[in-house]
This record gives C-alpha cells, structure tokens and sequence, in this order.
C-alpha cells in the first residue's frame, strides 16, 4: 500500500494540475485520503497520517485519524483564529464529516465574508465576532449554546494561547489542537505572560514572541487530563485528547513529540521579512519577559 503522504503528494499534485483547466471539486481528493487514512492502525508519529485540504500543514489527515480512532458521540467543534476560513482546521471536518461548529474571528471583515460563504447555509456553523481573552472565552462559547463534552477544540490566535486554554472551563473537548512556539525550544515550560490585549506585531516586531513552548502546553494538558499524542510534521500544533479516550493511542513527552520549525517569518523595525532561521530565531527574542510554569515567576527568555 501506497504510504498515505505519498499518496496525498502525488493527489495533489494531479488535482493542481486539474485545478488549472476545469474546475474540480477539492473534497473529493479529501475522500479518497481518508479511506486511505481509515485503514491506518497504530502509528509511531502523527506526521504519518498527514494529509492537507483546508488545513495550514497536514493536519487535516492528522484530525481524520483521530476521530475515526476515538469515541466521540458529539460531533461539535470549536476553533479560534481562523480569519476567513479559508485555511482552517475544521473546515474539512465540516465539509466532509458534516460537524457542527463554532468559529470565532476578531476580524468583522472577516466573519462578514464567511457568512457570504456557501458553508455558512450548508451546515450548521455559528459565526462569532470577538476579540478573545482569558475573560470573555467562556461567555463567547456559552451564549452560542456550547457546553459540556464536545469532540474537538482547535487554538491558534498567535499570542496568549496558553492562557485562553487554561481559562476554557465551560467545555470538555475529547481533543485539543492548540499552537505551539518552537522557537521557543523543547527545554523550558513557557508562556508569554498574560495580557488581554496581546497583539503579536505589536508586542514585538520580530513577530517570534507569542504562545508557549510544547512543554508549556504538555504541562496544562496534563493538569486538564489530557494526554499529549504529538505534533505535525511543521512544528506548530500540538494535540491532546482526554485521558480516558486514548485507547490505543500511543503517549509522547513533550521532548519526544517536539518538532523543530522551519518557518522563516521574522521581521525587522520596518515591518520587512528578514527570514532568520534556526536557533537566530530564538537569539533575536533573547531577554524578552516570559512567564515560567514550572517556577510560577516572570523570568528573561
């Protein structure tokens, strides 16, 4: 049998292909790559069961492969962050699976286009407008009728990631897919200390001080009850799922699960890429404020 990334390769490469002359329909590559992804049994890293159709790296095979490894009665999601939709994490479970979701955007721009979107009368998607903090997550996912056990929760807002996830405490989710910061390594358990109004761009100009390392967020799942199962292939998203629904999902530590990323996204004063790579990346937020979990105590990166 063809590995499933190799496969997802060569998919996409003849849908692109496609995609130049005629329109073709992208879901029905996604179907073909779950089949192929269902008959996966144990894997000894996530990145085996890549495969990406709305997602930023291959985390839609990575969800695929979960969901269809777990119990999950409730078929809800939750994602943050996801702009207009377009690149998401969830958006394929909705396509394809015909979840039901909340999505939430600070953007009005934004959420205004994705109610223009077909998928917002196709399924059962709720639309929220909001800057989020530690303060308002809650009442945000409870005015839209959310509660309880749900099957997925997906992170990314690029700042205080950690803190909002600390915060949720009016849903269960059976997995988490949160944002990590490689760039802040695999050592140390740490978090950009909490502020409300955390604007990435803003608070640094590198665009590299926001989130938390992997052990940072190995270290909240495990206060939660939630196992960490590893990461994808491009370093950024780490996931977790409840405990008591792990069957035979094989456990990593933080360390184990680490992957390292390449993403050139640096900038200078003014705003210009500079593309700085590997540890050059960690050296220019050097100094910087960073909250210690383990120490509880504000420390110098």
């Amino acid at each position: 049998m063809i590995r499933i990334k190799k496969l997802a390769n060569i998919l996409l490469h003849f849908l692109h292909s496609l995609r130049k002359n005629q329109q073709v329909d992208i879901l029905v590559l996604g179907e073909l790559l779950s089949r192929q992804n269902k008959q996966l049994t144990n894997i000894d890293h996530l990145a085996e069961a890549e495969f990406k159709i709305f997602s930023q790296g291959g985390d839609d095979g990575i969800i695929q492969f979960l969901i269809n490894k777990i119990d999950i009665p409730d078929k809800t999601f939750i994602e943050f962050g996801v702009e207009r939709y377009i690149e998401s994490n969830t958006r394929f479970l909705l396509k394809h699976d015909n979840w039901s979701g909340l999505i939430i955007d600070g953007s009005e721009k934004a959420t205004d286009f994705i109610k223009t979107d077909d998928i917002y009368y196709q399924h059962e998607l709720k639309v929220v407008t909001s800057f989020i903090t530690a303060e308002n997550i809650n009442e945000l996912i409870s005015s839209q009728g959310i509660k309880g056990e749900i099957g997925l929760l997906s992170i990314d807002i690029d700042g205080v990631d950690y803190w909002i996830w600390k915060a949720i405490n009016v849903v269960q989710p059976v997995i988490v897919v949160i944002e990590y910061n490689s760039v802040l390594g695999a050592e140390r358990a740490l978090t950009v200390p909490y502020k409300p109004d955390f604007i990435r761009s803003r608070e640094h100009h590198s665009n590299l001080y926001f989130g938390a390392s992997i052990i940072a967020m190995c270290t909240l799942g495990e206060e939660k009850g939630y196992a960490f199962v590893g990461s994808n292939s491009i370093g950024n998203n780490a996931y977790f799922v409840k405990k008591n629904r792990l069957g035979s999902l094989k456990t990593l530590t933080a360390k184990q699960g680490y992957v390292l990323s390449k993403f050139r996204e640096s900038r200078d004063m003014k705003g210009n890429f500079t593309h700085l790579t590997g540890d050059a990346r960690y050296d220019h937020i050097k100094g910087l404020p960073v909250y210690n979990i383990s120490s509880d105590r504000i420390e110098s990166l």
